[in-house]
């Protein structure tokens, strides 16, 4: 079972109407803003709100603390990480096994580059939070998602879609978060964006190869 945020980490409430989600959208990029030019250290919610052209007392509605703010910042940054995952997995249902490799990493790799000063600066945000609940979330989402689509997979046969999903998450999922812990030069990041599709088609090989050879031997 998935346990939730500590009370401290949650939100004091969701925004319903359009007023509301426009001042939450405000003070989330506010943040963003403020993490990006001062660090988490020197966020504060009087500088977010002051960014955000919200009073404190706005902020306090939605957030008891800061880190309660972060924490759910980063909640909406892997909903919709997740969102895009399942909308490449939802339209590759069906295509070899190859190409769906190719489109989780192309989308994964899009998804955290795109903004990559944010990217980075969420992963430092979190790292005195507890935000166990935050990735077993996001892990149960794209996991259900990415194995349900390589199992659709035409060239899939009766091989373990479960373990095949395991191993090419974590290498997928594992390198881009290494690339940014390392920093890397843009032309760094594209010759291991090329390697990690390289690796992918080439562990799917293979795994190819070994469950035809084992097919082969069972049949003889």
């Amino acid at each position: 079972m998935t346990r939730g945020p500590k009370p401290a980490l949650k939100a004091r409430k969701t925004p319903v109407q359009s007023r509301s989600r426009v001042t939450v959208d405000a003070i989330f990029e506010a943040t963003i803003q403020v993490l990006l030019r001062e660090g988490m250290r020197a966020l504060t919610t009087t500088r977010v709100a002051e960014r955000a052209g919200v009073s404190v007392g706005t902020m306090y509605q939605y957030f008891p603390n800061k880190q309660a703010l972060v924490y759910a910042l980063n909640e909406r940054y892997l909903d919709a990480l997740a969102g895009r995952i399942e909308a490449t997995c939802a339209e590759m249902r069906g295509a070899p096994l190859a190409e769906m490799a190719e489109a989780l990493i192309d989308t994964y790799w899009t998804a955290k580059t795109e903004r990559a000063e944010v990217t980075r600066a969420l992963y430092r945000s979190v790292v005195e939070l507890d935000n166990d609940a935050l990735l077993q979330d996001f892990a149960t989402r794209a996991d259900a998602a990415t194995t349900a689509m390589f199992a659709s997979a035409p060239d899939m046969a009766d091989r373990d879609a479960p373990t095949l999903n395991l191993t090419l998450a974590a290498v997928i999922y594992g390198t881009v978060r290494n690339a940014f812990e390392r920093g890397l030069s843009d032309k760094d990041a594209r010759r291991l964006r090329r390697n990690l599709a390289d690796m992918c088609q080439a562990y799917l090989a293979v795994k190819a190869e070994h469950h035809t050879g084992a097919i082969a031997w069972s049949t003889s």
